[in-house]
């Protein structure tokens, strides 16, 4: 597939959401470029959530500063389910509220497509059925998951409307799929299934005491979570680290640890290295952010007491890379 953040045109298409304009954008997900959807909440920044490269261009794409889980959007619940694990909460929230302003967060299935890149790395899948009839058009019409953040630049006011969209992004993304306004303009509420109890991670839009109606308890809220809660999209996220611990900006490799390398650069000592992994060769952070958690996983798999990472550069998705490789080294 080719690099979606290389090839997004000098001004992004504007669509009707009309079975014309829908067809359109469905065809740009399949060929691995970004589309802003509207749903209820807010729009979108639509990216095939099974391919780690248009994942890695959403973040890009974004300025997104650190590999935070991405809310994965399908067309019904029979969908969704296919791709976690839902437990009776899961099941009762879904029922009342799907379609709508609800995001599950559930242990991922064994048949999961959503891709590592898109959960942050995490054994968990962030889930949610829009409202909108345009977004579950687009996405039937797609028959993949679709990875959804809200379409605007990292640290910016959420979008609204499709002109929104492209103050922020034009030229940045292949289309905007324009719904007209959005109705509740404000973010999905986040519940976590995960240990029996759902968990509110993010009000939004479902109120807490509409949750507490339909759950018939009062869910625990962020500001009761303790360190080991459950993370998902929109709050500070602890990601998956490997068993090998892990050494950052190494630019000399002892005998028996894994490199992981980026670009042209090996460092002193290279061919005594047990194992090896090139992010990318060409020295692309949109490719090397693709490819990072599944280097990871193989490079621990390989046995390795210790992971060696060489420098890794600061500008574009690096920042990003670099947060998660530091998340990864911290201290257990």
């Amino acid at each position: 597939m080719s690099n979606p953040g290389s090839t997004v045109p000098a001004e992004t298409r504007l669509l009707s959401a009309d079975s014309a304009g829908i067809a359109e954008a469905a065809a740009f997900l399949r060929a691995g470029r970004l589309v802003a959807f509207p749903t209820e909440t807010v729009y979108g920044l639509g990216g095939d959530a099974t391919e780690p490269v248009a994942v890695a261009a959403i973040y890009a794409a974004k300025t997104r500063p650190s590999f935070n889980p991405l809310i994965s959007h399908l067309p019904d619940a029979e969908s969704a389910r296919r791709q976690g694990v839902f437990d009776a909460a899961a099941n009762t929230l879904a029922e009342a509220f799907w379609p709508g302003p609800l995001t599950l967060v559930v242990p991922a299935s064994a048949e999961i497509q959503v891709c590592d890149l898109a959960r942050a790395g995490l054994p968990s899948v962030a889930l949610r059925v829009p409202g909108s009839e345009a977004a579950r058009a687009l996405l039937s019409a797609f028959g993949r998951p679709v990875a959804g953040p809200s379409a605007n630049r990292s640290g910016r006011v959420s979008p609204t409307r499709a002109a929104h969209v492209l103050e922020d992004l034009n030229g940045r993304i292949a289309a905007v799929l324009d719904g007209g306004d959005t109705q509740v303009g404000l973010e999905s509420t986040v519940v976590a299934c995960l240990s029996g109890r759902a968990r509110l991670l993010r009000p939004g839009g479902i109120t807490r005491e509409r949750l507490r109606d339909v759950l018939g308890y009062d869910p625990a809220g962020p500001e009761d979570a303790d360190s080991h809660a459950p993370v998902g999209p929109g709050l500070l996220a602890s990601h998956y680290a490997p068993n090998a611990r892990v050494r950052l900006d190494a630019t000399r490799i002892a005998k028996g640890e894994a490199v992981l390398l980026f670009g042209a650069f090996r460092p002193e000592g290279f061919e005594q290295a047990h194992a090896s992994m090139n992010l990318s060769e060409r020295g692309d952070t949109v490719e090397a952010a693709a490819r990072l958690f599944g280097a990871l996983r193989d490079l621990d798999a390989s046995g390795a007491q210790t992971i060696a990472v060489v420098p890794i550069p600061t500008e574009g998705l690096g920042e990003a890379i670099r947060d998660r490789l530091g998340r990864a080294a911290a201290p257990r």
